[in-house]
Formats: C-alpha cells, structure tokens, sequence
C-alpha cells in the first residue's frame, strides 16, 4: 500500500514539473527558462527536479513527450475523419505540418528542441512513428493503391518531408505563407506513390 502511494506521489511530482516547464519552455523558451524559479512555482527543489528528470535537458525530452502524444492523437483523428485510406494517410501527415503554426510546438517541438536535443528523426518517439507510418504504407501496398516498394524507404522519406516542413515553417518570417506552399509540395510528393490507374477502370 506504502509502495502504491509513494509511486502515485512521484507520478504527481513528474507531472507538476512537465507542466511548469512546459508553460516555461512556452513562455520564455528553454535557454532563459530558469529551474528554480520553474520548481518554486510548484512547491519543489531542484533536487525532485534532477531525481525525475537528470537535469533540464531530461526534463525537455519528457515535455517533448508528452506533447508528442497529444499531437499523435490529433494526427489519428484527422486520418480516421478521412472519407478513404489514402486521403486518411495523406491528412495524416498534413495535420502534423499544420501543427507546426500553433506557438508552443513551433517554439518547444521545433525550435529549441533540436536545437538541445539534436536531429528530430534521431528522437526516440521517431521510431514509433515510423513504424506506424511503414505499416500504413504496407497495408496500402497490400490494397494496389500504392505501387510496390520497400514501404520503410517511402515511410522515411515521406516523415522526413512532413518533419522538414515542419522545420521550416517554425523558423519562416512568414509561417502561414511557407505552410500553403509547403502542404501544397507534400501533397504532390506522396501522390507519386500512388499506383495509376488504369484508363477505362470504375
């Protein structure tokens, strides 16, 4: 019972200090965030900082995280609202490049984060997500909608341009501008995996 409580106190604490910095990271961006002022907003030290999280980096990662989930979600919702399997695999990655306008993913997500944490496609939560683009692709290899290929090859390269667009409409002048132009550009780049169709075909 002891056991039960303690790890239900260090869950609690994990996720008052992802909320602060969070709010932080968004508010002021990683480098001018300061910890202690991020752990006395919520009651704790710096040591239940660095027995959670390692240091402020860590901290960043789980912040990165959590807000990965959150956008998967969304991406799942816009590929199930989808009227096929194509269009749903298509809206996918569109969704995620429409994200990049929201100010906390430009800011936490693609901005600071590989700027601490390095390349994006080398981030652990990357692995998850290309394997489920990889089994999208194979499921639509499998229905003739897209021509035979090695489906973790396309997945790459079609998460590597919705990641760079991504990228680049978080560090525009003009991010709105550089989305039209971007989502436009994806869109006739995934529409060459498509297999033709077969003139005089219903």
């Amino acid at each position: 019972m002891a056991s039960g409580k303690r790890a239900q106190m260090m869950e609690e604490t994990r996720a008052k200090l992802i909320g602060a910095a969070r709010k932080a990271f968004a508010e002021k961006g990683y480098a001018a965030a300061s910890m202690d002022e991020l752990t006395a907003e919520v009651g704790l030290t710096r040591g239940a900082l660095y027995h959670n999280f390692g240091d402020k980096k860590g901290l960043l990662q789980a912040v990165i995280d959590q807000m990965d989930a959150e956008m998967l979600v969304r991406m799942q919702a816009a590929q199930q609202s989808a009227p096929s399997p194509w269009l749903a695999f298509e809206a996918e990655g569109v969704a995620y490049i429409e994200m990049s306008l929201e100010p906390e993913i430009q800011r936490i997500m693609l901005l600071d984060g590989p700027a601490v944490l390095g390349d994006p496609s080398q981030w652990p939560n990357q692995t998850a997500c290309l394997r489920r683009t990889t089994a999208t692709i194979e499921t639509l290899i499998a229905a003739g909608t897209i021509r035979p290929m090695d489906a973790e090859a396309a997945a790459r390269l079609v998460n590597g341009a919705a990641l760079n667009a991504a990228l680049w409409i978080a560090a525009a002048d003009d991010p709105h501008a550089v989305l039209k132009k971007a989502v436009e550009a994806f869109r006739y780049l995934v529409s060459g995996l498509r297999r033709p169709v077969s003139v005089g075909a219903s």
